[in-house]
């Protein structure tokens, strides 16, 4: 699902892709990645206020927010980020790296922020026979990073459904997408990273650390697998390994891609018949089907499906579930799940409609891409971790805000199923530390105009607030909740007046994990270069 089901434009649609990226080794590779094997590397490209592509390459995913750094570096390899760290840290300059461009605040749009390091044109993904790992710079797209993997070597990682997202921010943050219930979180497969770090003395350098046992800079490894991107230094390179793979096979070395998808789009109308009572029950419904079938390793757990419930001044909402077409009854078991939904509810969807195709197709196709959300930029998102349905108080207010008349039709609350295999890994073992969580929730608003920010914020805000009234205005870790996921960053979580729980935003997020960052913290980056308002801190002296 394009930024996983945020900018759908029509109600029937399913599955959505991204921009299609020629690979980065072989025939039609990037000049970047081309030149970077052969020696050569593209010069870096500075461009300050007063250039002409200034404006064009500012801006992030999120219009809301925009920086004026004094200087946007276009960097094209690990030695480039290097030197223009160097520069920031020599001459005061707070700086920050951007890949995708996809944060959901304005982490790298922030005013202070003075040299903003663009890393899209490190791009390239191959296979690096010394350390049996296919190696991928920040820089490559989710849907450039599937359509090589899988030309290539048949093989994908079980990352997010957007394919414009850049590997950067979403990898070191724990990434999950339609895969993730059969094989686990991207994390779970991340053997090692290259990383540019600047010591006490103001020193950078490049890093590299791995997971094996007796690496002396494994924890740095550690703190990127969810610790979330911005924290420690600048990810130059990931190697991905399944912890499993044996011998030197690339196709061996990662999951086995699907050849085909099958995907079941439902849609309800948001007319009379949906009552309060309905409305509920399907949204039960989704959640109680989560939390009975998301055992690692049974025929369920191939199974993958989003609840997107959009305001009633939308008209629809529905359910959408991907399977693998190829896996022993799929077409059932996506049946049985359509019917577990829909029990009790009494009524009928206005769509139901299934189709069969190659799984190379939604995952990077850009028929249904952030193109068409270009004017749609301005946007709050606030997510929560799910270890069970919400409960029919918290049922009742999200039908209350759904129908309220201060909604418009790009509000929404969205539930995305988890689980699976992601939970079989102990919360330590990676920073990811929810680890028996089944589904994860965002409730967002989208809009156009800067004049609506102020009732579009307040409206997704009261909103969760309501959602989480009980325990603050916030997801706090217990028998439903599990706290939040900090690829969808939320800075009203570290903030008092949204955050009346008294449990810290980094609690939230990272849980018993967090001082094991802090110090991972104060070994790379005790200057505290690299940070923003979710940034973990290091620990007190």
């Amino acid at each position: 699902m394009n930024r996983r089901g945020l900018f759908v434009a029509a109600a029937g649609a399913l599955a959505a892709g991204g921009a299609v990226t020629a690979p980065a080794t072989g025939r039609g590779a990037s000049t970047a990645a081309a030149a970077e094997r052969s020696g050569r590397t593209a010069e870096p490209v500075s461009v300050r206020p007063a250039d002409s592509r200034y404006d064009s390459l500012l801006r992030g995913n999120n219009w809301r927010f925009t920086g004026r750094p004094d200087e946007i570096r276009v960097v094209s390899s690990t030695e480039q980020v290097v030197r223009a760290v160097s520069e920031a840290v020599r001459s005061g300059r707070r700086l920050a790296a951007r890949s995708g461009g996809h944060c959901f605040e304005g982490f790298t749009a922030d005013p202070g922020v003075r040299l903003l390091l663009d890393l899209s044109p490190m791009n390239a993904v191959g296979h690096d026979p010394e350390r049996r790992a296919f190696e991928v710079q920040p820089g490559a797209t989710l849907g450039h990073i599937y359509r090589t993997l899988f030309t290539r070597w048949g093989v994908t990682v079980p990352g997010g459904g957007c394919p414009d997202v850049g590997a950067g921010g979403h990898f070191c943050g724990g990434g999950y997408g339609p895969l993730s219930r059969r094989y686990g979180s991207v994390v779970d497969h991340l053997y090692g990273v290259e990383v540019v770090v600047v010591d006490g003395h103001g020193t950078v350098r490049t890093v590299v650390a791995t997971r094996e046992p007796d690496d002396p800079n494994s924890d740095l490894w550690w703190a990127h697998t969810g610790g979330g991107g911005g924290n420690f230094g600048v990810v130059t390179k990931y190697w991905l390994r399944s912890p499993d793979a044996a011998g030197t096979d690339p196709a061996r070395l990662l999951p086995r891609a699907p050849a085909r998808l099958l995907e079941r789009a439902v849609v309800w109308a948001w007319d009379e018949r949906m009552t309060e009572g309905a409305f509920t029950t399907l949204l039960r419904n989704f959640g109680v089907w989560h939390e009975q079938n998301s055992a690692a390793g049974t025929p369920e757990a191939n199974l993958y499906a989003i609840l997107q419930a959009p305001h009633r001044s939308a008209g629809s909402f529905r359910v959408i579930v991907q399977i693998d077409a190829d896996v022993p009854g799929a077409e059932g078991l996506v049946a049985d799940f359509v019917s577990a939904v829909s029990a009790g509810a009494g009524v009928e969807p206005t769509v139901d409609a299934s189709r069969t195709m190659p799984w190379l197709h939604p995952v990077t196709w850009p028929g249904t891409g952030e193109a068409g959300d270009v004017i749609t930029r301005r946007y709050k998102i606030k997510a929560a971790c799910l270890r069970r349905s919400l409960t029919d108080p918290q049922l009742t207010t999200v039908y209350r805000h759904l129908t309220d008349a201060a909604g418009t039709p790009d509000g929404s609350l969205e539930l995305f199923g988890y689980g699976g295999r992601v939970n079989t890994v102990p919360p330590g073992q990676t920073a990811v530390a929810q680890r028996d969580s089944v589904m994860k929730a965002d409730f967002h608003a989208i809009w156009l105009d800067e004049a609506d920010d102020a009732a579009r914020l307040a409206w997704v805000r009261d909103f969760y607030r309501d959602v989480y009234k009980d325990t603050g205005g916030v997801p706090v870790p217990g028998r439903v909740s599990d706290g939040s996921y900090i690829n969808y960053p939320d800075v009203d979580l570290a903030d008092p007046d949204w955050n009346t729980s008294g449990v810290p935003w980094h609690t939230l997020y990272y849980k018993d994990n967090y001082p094991r960052l802090q110090r991972a913290k104060a070994r790379w980056d005790p200057l505290d270069v690299f940070h923003h308002p979710l940034a973990v801190q290091r620990p007190a002296r």
